[in-house]
């Protein structure tokens, strides 16, 4: 582990927020403190989500009136903006298959995308995202194209469990890996841990690598994205990862808390 006297050079700060910052609608003790302090010194706080099912403008909507917290659109990258991203910049003018939340097929569609949820004709890629509107008729179209259609397969996001109030629920990655049992096809991330997502708030912030901690509680999407993007990391233990995973894991982190209110403590008194 880094010598913590290093975080004194962080201004551009990357959070996870579920597991991180807040579960559910419950902001974690000391989270307001650090962005508070983040502040002070001239920072930048941005909040990379691998949860698809809300936008930029949906988070700065929950931040204000859950959290009491002002947030900017531009501060958010969730995997649904990195998917739209990817999706312009490849299928723009093809038919895509999507299976996902109702909010996140019609933001796709808003942005001019020829969006479907049926097995049809023409259809160039298949994208799942996490959906918390799931059923088994979902799945089971989502097999059919993956089934009869030589088509790239594509998921939001690897996540196999999203925290919540009394543990987990299955996201993204363990729909994928279901559909993935189902047809022996692998999907494509394009979410967290790509390092397209520090080097899209570097630059849309102007901080330097030096500036840059990358703070989340899961190892092979958080800590490995900022290990990705050849940045600073630190991993909270108040989500999905471990003390103990940190003994043989292929993504050790720079700095380890036990919460984020050890990580403003430590800010604060270096």
């Amino acid at each position: 582990m880094k010598d913590i006297i290093n975080l004194k050079s962080k201004k551009l700060f990357l959070f996870d927020i579920d597991g991180t910052l807040a579960v559910g609608d419950t902001l974690y003790e000391g989270s307001r403190e650090l962005l508070d302090y983040i502040d002070s010194i001239g920072g930048k706080a941005c909040f990379i989500t691998n949860n698809s099912t809300k936008s930029g403008a949906d988070y700065v909507e929950k931040f204000r009136n859950t959290f009491g917290l002002e947030t900017t659109e531009e501060q958010f990258i969730t995997s649904g903006y990195m998917t739209l991203k990817f999706l312009l910049e490849n299928y723009k003018n093809q038919k895509i298959y999507v299976l996902g939340t109702a909010s996140f097929i019609e933001e796709l569609k808003k942005n001019g995308l020829d969006i479907t949820e049926q097995c049809e004709p023409g259809i160039a890629c298949a994208v799942v995202a996490y959906d918390s509107e799931l059923t088994y008729a979902k799945l089971t179209v989502a097999s059919q194209v993956l089934l009869t259609m030589d088509v790239p397969f594509y998921g939001t996001n690897p996540d196999l469990r999203c925290p919540i109030d009394f543990g987990f629920i299955p996201d993204c990655g363990a729909i994928c890996e279901m559909l993935t049992a189902t047809t022996d096809k692998e999907p494509i991330y394009l979410g967290k841990p790509s390092r397209t997502v520090v080097d899209l708030c570097r630059e849309r912030f102007g901080f330097s690598k030096e500036e840059t901690l990358v703070v989340g509680d899961r190892l092979y999407t958080d800590i490995a994205c900022g290990i990705n993007g050849e940045v600073d990391t630190c991993v909270l233990f108040t989500g999905e990862a471990k003390p103990e995973d940190m003994k043989d894991t292929k993504y050790p982190a720079d700095y380890e808390f036990e919460n984020v209110k050890t990580l403003w403590q430590a800010c604060l008194n270096n």
